[in-house]
């Protein structure tokens, strides 16, 4: 088999482009260009993702590299990211080491005027650190340098040093609110502007740090199974460094037209195969995304972890163990999310949900509830927010996304326990505790513990099924 696949590559080799060598007009060929096609989609969804968001702050906002980004209020659906938080505020920057040498993220002391959770990753999305309250400074704030990939000099003293493996990084960071009211997002806002980036080479006088509020821009990075993604791909093969890990993807995605130091110019053929092999990947990952994951409170609960177990650990260890690579259960986690935890379970947890108490999948033309027990283990809130089940992103048009525990007026029942509800209308009485649908399609939930105690790993505390009504 090998042979014969050696004959495949070399013959009719010439200096002409890749997709010459594999002409797709050959029916062989075409699938090998499907096959190989579907395969890198799957290994590079993670960069794609990110590249997406990349592009969007580029094209849609006034942020730059080595700047930040903040959205001013509580996320709505004009932000088409993966699943994110809209009970809290957030800020992003991507930092480019080629520009400026290693680059500094100055994170202020949680105090009376505010505090952050936050994320540092590669553009592979693996993890560098996680910073804040509940991140390795410990709320007590700090200045973390990002190191370009190679770096050899010394970080001066008082400085964390993040080694990371590609030149493009970013951060994703949540300023924590108290409740939605005008006044404690504003103390968000101000927290947030206190953040700083700049050059570690201008550390001793940095200068002022560009921060944008991007709240009414339309924002969307929800992931694309088109010539798109291979152009998202192509992009990021030409500004990184081949990772050792993934030398074996040289030759696969030469085939596919992706090769470093030439251009991406897939004929007719090529796109032709190219989409073929999307949708292919498209339709493995959904299919595994419905089979679901662990459960997570008991064998028969319907709130599952929020990705498989190898994929987590490998975030943390960038995928640093010699005998494993989970490169399909990375390719379908970056479906749905744009986050890597190095410390998973300290600062934030997060449970989902695509099924009710019966095993059916949710859709917004029904009504459902979900009991919240009392006395949820956490140090900061829990939440939980609807999601369409296509896109993974807020649905859109809806008034508001989520309920949580910040919601002080959120009626309580006599044990404590808190009602909320999800459908096309709210129950009578019941609009304060409800999430509106989209009757015409499906959705899915995602539960939020910020600040875990032990108790809720342990599972004396247990969140129970979704019902719909009768």
């Amino acid at each position: 088999m090998m042979r014969g696949l050696s004959i495949c590559l070399f013959v009719g080799v010439t200096t002409a482009a890749q997709a010459q060598i594999f002409p797709p007009e050959d029916e062989a060929n075409a699938t090998l260009v499907r096959s190989r096609a579907s395969q890198a989609v799957i290994w590079g969804m993670p960069a794609v993702n990110t590249d997406l968001m990349l592009q969007q702050m580029l094209d849609k906002t006034p942020g730059r590299m080595n700047q930040l980004i903040y959205w001013g209020r509580p996320l709505d659906s004009r932000n088409q990211t993966l699943t994110p938080n809209p009970d809290t505020l957030y800020v992003m920057a991507f930092f480019d080491t080629r520009q400026v040498g290693p680059v500094v993220l100055e994170v202020p002391r949680a105090d009376a005027g505010g505090s952050l959770t936050g994320n540092t990753m590669t553009m592979w999305q693996t993890a560098l650190e996680d910073v804040g309250v509940l991140g390795v400074d410990r709320g007590k704030g700090g200045r973390f340098v990002i190191l370009p990939p190679g770096h050899a000099g010394k970080v001066p003293v008082g400085f964390t040093p993040l080694k990371a493996d590609t030149h493009t990084t970013y951060a994703l960071l949540r300023v924590n609110m108290t409740s939605h009211a005008e006044a404690d997002v504003q103390k968000a806002v101000a927290y947030a502007r206190r953040i700083r980036v700049y050059p570690l080479a201008q550390a001793s006088k940095p200068p002022a740090t560009v921060i944008s509020d991007v709240k009414d821009i339309e924002f969307d990075s929800t992931i694309r199974y088109d010539l798109s993604f291979f152009r998202s791909l192509h992009r990021v093969v030409q500004a990184e460094p081949w990772i050792e890990r993934d030398r074996a993807m040289i030759d696969v995605l030469r085939t596919v037209g992706i090769e470093k130091g030439k251009p991406f110019s897939p004929n007719d053929a090529v796109q032709k195969a190219l989409l073929a092999g999307a949708a292919d990947a498209k339709a493995a990952l959904v299919h595994r995304y419905d089979q679901g994951f662990a459960p997570f409170f008991s064998a028969s609960s319907h709130w599952t972890n929020p990705t498989h177990q190898e994929a987590i650990e490998g975030q943390g260890s960038n995928y640093g163990e010699q005998d494993k690579y989970p490169v399909d259960a990375r390719g379908l986690l970056y479906t749905y999310g744009y986050i890597s935890i190095k410390r998973p379970g300290t600062a934030q947890f997060y449970l989902i949900s695509i099924r009710d108490k019966e095993g059916q999948p949710f859709h917004g033309s029904r009504q459902y509830r979900l009991r919240v027990p009392a006395g949820a283990p956490v140090e900061q809130y829990w939440s939980v927010t609807a999601y369409d089940r296509e896109t993974h992103a807020l649905i859109k048009g809806m008034s508001r996304a989520s309920r949580s525990s910040q919601i002080a007026d959120m009626p309580r029942n006599a044990d404590g326990s808190v009602d909320v509800y999800f459908g096309p209308t709210a129950p009578a009485g019941k609009e304060r505790s409800w999430v509106p649908t989209d009757p015409t399609r499906g959705f899915e939930l995602m539960f939020r513990v910020y600040g875990p105690k032990k108790e809720f790993f342990e599972k004396r505390w247990v969140l129970p099924d979704v019902e719909a009504a009768p």
